[in-house]
Formats: C-alpha cells, structure tokens, sequence
C-alpha cells in the first residue's frame, strides 16, 4: 500500500473527525435516532462543523480519483506521495479554519487543496503516461 492510498483513508477520517465538534458541542442535544435533524446543526460551531464535513464528501471522489489514475498511468510514486500528503495537510488546515470561522483564508486554503489535485491528475501528463 502506498502513502498515496493511505492519505485516501486519512482524508475519510477527516471527514468523519470534522463534524465531531458539533456533536461534542451539544451533545445534550444531540439525537442518534434523528442524526441529520437540520435544527441540530444550527448557526456557529454546529453549522460550520456540518459544512466542513459535507465539504469532505465533495472533495473526496476528485482527489480518489486523481490518486488511481496517477498511479494507474506510472506516475512515479514519489511524487503522487508528496501531492497525496500535501492535499492531506492543507484539508487538515481547511477543516480547522472552517471550524474556527475564517472563511477568506479557508477559501484561500480551499484553492490551493484543488490545485494539489489537479496537480495529482495531470501528473500522468506532466510524466508523459
């Protein structure tokens, strides 16, 4: 298993991880048998904890993708690693600006997690694959 396909689940649990503070957060309020109550995620911590969560799911098919089709097309594997873990930190950095409520700097931060991806997906290019 490469680093490259480890970060896939890293950035899983990330996902998962992301949405914790809302439900630390009010965890007195909090109904496992209605989990996706809109009314639980109401302004502040609890919406940009959903958001950041959600946010995961949109991102994850495109890096997935980008990851197999690098290492299916021979890209050398040091460098689809290097682009892998790079998305991996800068996600981590987006999810705790999400949190934090920064949304400039998180777009910001957005836009350079998507030019790691589209790196990782034209790299079979950029490799001549």
């Amino acid at each position: 298993m490469t680093i490259a396909e480890l970060c896939l689940l890293a950035c899983v649990i990330l996902t998962i991880v992301s949405v914790m503070p809302a439900k630390i957060s009010g965890r007195l309020d909090y109904d496992n048998g209605n989990p996706r109550d809109p009314r639980f995620y109401t302004p502040g911590l609890r919406s940009r904890a959903l958001g950041a969560h959600l946010n995961g799911y949109e991102t994850f098919p495109f890096f997935a993708a980008s990851v197999i089709l690098a290492e299916m097309r021979g890209v050398p594997q040091p460098t689809v690693n290097l682009l892998a873990v790079a998305f991996v930190a800068v996600r981590i950095v987006y999810v705790l600006l999400y949190l934090g409520d920064r949304p400039t700097l998180r777009s910001a931060v957005w836009s350079i997690g998507f030019a790691c991806n589209l790196a990782i997906f034209f790299a079979p290019v950029w490799a001549g694959r």
